[in-house]
């Protein structure tokens, strides 16, 4: 397979994954979810297994990964992961936050609480 490359801004880090193989082996996994730009931005999830959890990026940087697309079968079904094994870090680095600063000036109001979603909305995609 030819190496393929994505790039993108990384917008959320899933909780690393462990185990042992069938032949007792350890091992771990991590995914992330990457966002990429243009008119319709779109977001795609990539693991990283082994030493390569190591290299987990930040959320808030942006990111160009060497990835293997893979697909697997299982009682009928087909499964595909996005595999990455190289992630080179090509620009914004997530945003320290800021320091607090002690307030001079009277609290401003509360603000108002934002209504819930509704049911069936757009957000609440079964997959």
């Amino acid at each position: 397979m030819s190496e393929m490359n994505i790039s993108g801004k990384v917008v959320q880090v899933l909780p690393i994954q462990q185990g042992t193989s069938k032949a007792g082996n350890p091992w771990q996994k991590q995914e992330f979810v990457l966002e990429q730009g243009g008119q319709y931005p779109r977001k795609v999830c990539i693991s990283l297994f082994g030493d390569n959890v190591a290299k987990i990026p930040q959320v808030g940087q942006d990111v160009m990964l060497s990835v293997d697309i893979d697909s697997r079968e299982f009682n009928g079904r087909w499964y595909t992961e996005i595999k990455a094994w190289n992630i080179v870090h090509t620009g914004a680095q997530p945003a320290a936050p800021a320091p607090q600063q002690v307030a001079t000036a009277p609290a401003a109001a509360p603000a108002q609480p934002q209504p819930a979603p509704q049911a069936g909305a757009a957000d609440d995609l079964p997959f």
